[in-house]
């Protein structure tokens, strides 16, 4: 691990929030400073998302210009619209004859029910917020947390958030994950302050816990949302290696093996759970095993990313709201 363990690790790249604390709900946006190969997965079963066909392998577009993270469930699809609308102000786009359009996949997450003022008329304010986000895409650190996408996520026991991570392969390519956690199951071992995630943490990045020494069937037992269907964790896996879009797919796969190992369960038929893959394309694969270690440190840097989301998560300014980690487990 090197740099600040967040995306923006990656050299290209930059990322943005936008938070309505009054709504309970956020967008975030990474925008590439060119078009990057993209392609993504949907293993959950209630998904939502825009442009996610195009990212099929088999599809004709190979790159993107931003990947959007949404709160507000179908209505947070307005926000890529945004995003779309300040890249168009900066030239951006796929060229069509004489017209550009720039290519902006996104996928939202249910958070209409985590207390937050929803009543915003005739539009939704999702566009607004895409907007905000793009122009507030920089460079460098940027807030994990109940920021952004991760404003208004919950899990079955303690509020969700947005995480990070990243990580280096032995021959100097970058994987980094950027992850909305709103997940039907849980990233903590029952009712303890484990992560699942812990096998893979470095550095304490969320708290240095490590696992229960023991595992009890109650640690082991179903812990979800039941009928609050509040669900879905959306995210992005990013390198600076050379990928095909059949490559990038199958790094999207990987990923979701990364939130599989941090959140019990994970892909159920209320979550949405989509992870986007993308290449910057900024170092060539040198060896036959390079894609191999890039893919194996994406399922390790997206385990992180959840924990981390979670573990840096606050309590949102509702009397009724969950609980996070840090008010339960901090002061014990």
């Amino acid at each position: 691990m090197r740099g600040l363990n967040l995306l923006t690790d990656i050299a290209g790249l930059a990322v943005g929030h936008a938070t309505d604390l009054a709504l309970g709900s956020g967008v975030t946006v990474i925008v590439f400073d060119e078009p990057a190969i993209a392609s993504g997965t949907v293993l959950g079963g209630a998904p939502g998302g825009r442009d996610t066909a195009l990212l099929d392998p088999a599809m004709t577009v190979q790159r993107v210009d931003a990947l959007v993270l949404s709160g507000g469930s179908a209505f947070g699809l307005d926000a890529a619209g945004g995003v779309q609308a300040g890249l168009r102000e900066k030239g951006r786009g796929l060229a069509v004859g004489a017209a550009r359009v720039p290519i902006v996949p996104q996928a939202i997450l249910m958070d209409l029910l985590n207390g937050g003022n929803k009543d915003w008329g005739l539009h939704s304010p999702y566009r607004d917020l895409g907007y905000q986000a793009f122009t507030a895409a920089e460079k460098g650190g940027f807030a994990l947390g109940s920021v952004g996408a991760g404003t208004g996520a919950t899990t079955a026991t303690v509020k969700g958030g947005l995480g990070s991570a990243s990580a280096v392969t032995r021959n100097g390519h970058i994987v980094a994950a950027l992850v909305a956690v709103n997940a039907m199951g849980s990233a903590t071992v029952g009712d303890t302050p484990h992560f699942w995630a812990a096998p893979f943490e470095q550095q304490a990045e969320f708290g240095g816990l490590g696992l229960p020494q023991k595992f009890s069937s109650g640690h082991l037992a179903l812990r979800a949302k039941g009928v609050t269907l509040t669900a879905t964790t959306i995210g992005a896996i990013v390198t600076d290696a050379v990928l095909t879009k059949a490559e990038a797919h199958r790094l999207s796969l990987l990923a979701h093996d990364g939130l599989a190992r941090a959140v019990l369960p994970a892909h159920l038929a209320a979550d949405g759970d989509t992870i986007f893959a993308a290449a910057t394309g900024e170092k060539p694969q040198r060896e036959p095993t390079d894609f191999m270690e890039i893919c194996h440190l994406a399922t390790q840097t997206m385990a992180r990313a959840v924990a981390r989301g979670v573990y840096e998560a606050t309590r949102l300014p509702y009397a009724d709201a969950q609980a996070a980690w840090r008010d339960i487990f901090r002061r014990q």
